[in-house]
């Protein structure tokens, strides 16, 4: 583990009862010291969970995600760490019926609390298009969704059930995208007196 804190390499063992195998190339968020991945037990059932480390690599936990599904992601929204996942029906395991919207309880918490779900038929005809999510907007209720073809990238308020389209994008475009918020600090503003 690096720790830009200690600003050191340490080797230290997962603190984990369970053994998790997280997802290659997957996203990584940090919420109140502590930094969150997603992966898979490494069990009988390859259950999806949220994997979290603090800083100092001494509390390890593992958080059970709803709708343990490939079609999801994290992020960081209002100070919290947030789930956006498209749930399937469950007949058949991948025809998707709703993306929902959770949050972690709290910073010691393993429990996510729904806040927002979103009826798929309803997304799509707003738009004529089928999506999945791939990015939580850092300060509202907001996802950021790729139709499937990748040629538009969407907004979609949960909370005021609104969608507008950001960007056309090439067809078959497998960018990654990721919110950004610009930290504008003290320091940043007065750079003109220094």
């Amino acid at each position: 583990i690096y720790s830009s804190w200690a600003r050191a390499w340490t080797r230290r063992d997962s603190g984990m009862v369970e053994k998790v195998a997280p997802f290659f190339r997957g996203k990584c968020v940090f919420v109140s010291r502590i930094m969150y991945v997603m992966g898979s037990l490494m069990d009988m059932n390859n259950e999806y969970v949220l994997m979290g480390v603090d800083m100092e690599g001494k509390v390890w936990k593992t958080i059970r995600v709803p709708y343990g599904q490939r079609f999801a992601t994290i992020g960081v929204s209002q100070g919290c760490l947030h789930y956006a996942a498209a749930s399937v029906v469950d007949n058949d395991k991948r025809t998707v019926s709703q993306i929902a919207l959770w949050c972690l309880k709290g910073r010691d918490s393993k429990e996510l609390v729904l806040k927002h779900t979103a009826n798929i038929n309803k997304l799509m005809s707003m738009t004529g298009k089928k999506y999945m999510v791939d990015a939580v907007h850092p300060d509202c209720d907001t996802i950021f969704l790729i139709s499937y073809g990748g040629d538009t990238l969407a907004a979609y308020d949960m909370r005021h059930q609104k969608v507008g389209c950001i960007l056309n994008l090439e067809k078959s475009n497998t960018c990654r995208f990721l919110p950004y918020v610009p930290l504008f600090s003290k320091s940043l503003a007065d750079a003109d007196e220094q």
